[in-house]
């Protein structure tokens, strides 16, 4: 499995992100590959240095500098992951073909049944709201309260920037990521089994 996290600027998030989940995969010997990008990035830039003091804290080693995502970044990847809906829709507007494997982090290791089934109406809605509009159809208020309704209950799939903070804040993301990247551990595990 190859897996692309993105986030603005790859230099607080997504690179938190990859060497926190480059370690998990080491510990549970993991068949993965863990790379970042940014929707807004400097290719080449050095990593924010709370992101380089939190992984270097949790064992991480190895250098990471900023990349600008790229179409050979989304071939590469079997799956994307967002640090915000932002940057989720992003990525699927300027790479359709990846919309299929683009999700937000947090929403892809989301295991709450009642939500996962909210998402996918809502998805579905969506889908059709959009298409009577491009067909100049009328859309009505139920269509557009349900699609509310929905949004509510749907938790906030966004995980906090901590650009420009102290590090206590970026501490406060890397935990938020971490256990994220607990449920992914354990949904990579899972497919490995059933494989």
């Amino acid at each position: 499995m190859r897996i692309l996290f993105v986030c603005t600027g790859n230099t607080c998030r997504s690179p938190l992100a990859e060497g926190l989940l480059r370690i998990r995969v080491h510990q549970e010997g993991l068949a993965a590959e863990v790379r970042s990008a940014g929707v807004s990035a400097i290719t080449g830039g050095p990593i924010s240095r709370n992101s380089a003091s939190l992984l270097q804290e949790a064992g991480f080693k190895e250098p990471l500098s900023s990349l600008t995502i790229q179409e050979s970044e989304v071939q590469w990847a079997d799956l994307i992951l967002t640090m915000t809906m932002g940057h989720k829709r992003t990525v699927i507007q300027r790479f359709p073909h990846a919309m299929d494997k683009t999700f937000t982090l947090k929403e892809y290791v989301e295991d709450d049944e009642h939500v996962l089934q909210a998402i996918e109406e809502r998805e579905r809605l969506v889908t059709e709201v959009q298409l009577k509009q491009a067909l100049s159809q009328s859309v009505s208020v139920e269509e557009r309260s349900r699609i509310y309704q929905l949004e509510v209950e749907i938790p906030d799939y966004d995980i906090s920037d901590p650009f420009g903070g102290p590090l206590e804040v970026y501490r406060q993301t890397a935990e938020e990521i971490g256990s994220s990247l607990d449920k992914l551990v354990i949904k990579l595990r899972k497919s490995r089994e059933e494989q």
